[in-house]
């Protein structure tokens, strides 16, 4: 009964997030919607992780049998694809580095920023430690 708890916690959340996509004119998905409510509600504690936890973990090791349908279709339509191939490649190579890319400068830029902030806070406690002697 846990689990379908659980489960229907989830489920209620995707049925709000598709809601708001009918609702509001951006080209967001409903699941996008879902999660940001997920999180903000996780945020709140207004769900709490223990409420979601179980269901959640086997959802994602289900993940993969989620790729088979698409897979399929793939190689169904290969051969209307196949001209497209090399293009297809081309861009979502080029798109996986540009997001690798941006992704590491930012959390570096990040990095950098927090671990300047907490040298000059050591700084000042230092500062203040000697002052105090």
């Amino acid at each position: 009964m846990k689990y379908v708890k659980q489960f229907m916690i989830i489920i209620c959340i995707c049925f709000v997030g598709e809601f708001i996509k009918q609702i509001l004119p951006f080209p967001i998905p409903a699941s996008i919607y879902g999660l940001l409510i997920l999180l903000t509600l996780l945020c709140l504690k207004v769900v709490k992780v223990s409420q979601v936890k179980e269901v959640s973990i086997f959802l994602i090791e289900a993940m993969t049998l989620m790729f088979i349908p698409p897979s399929i279709g793939i190689m169904v339509s290969w051969e209307s694809m196949k001209s497209a191939f090399v293009p297809i490649l081309l861009i979502t190579l080029v798109s996986t580095v540009v997001i690798m890319g941006s992704t590491a400068s930012i959390a570096q830029f990040f990095i950098r920023a927090f671990s300047k902030q907490s040298k000059e806070e050591l700084l000042k406690s230092e500062l203040e430690d000697e002052v105090e002697e």
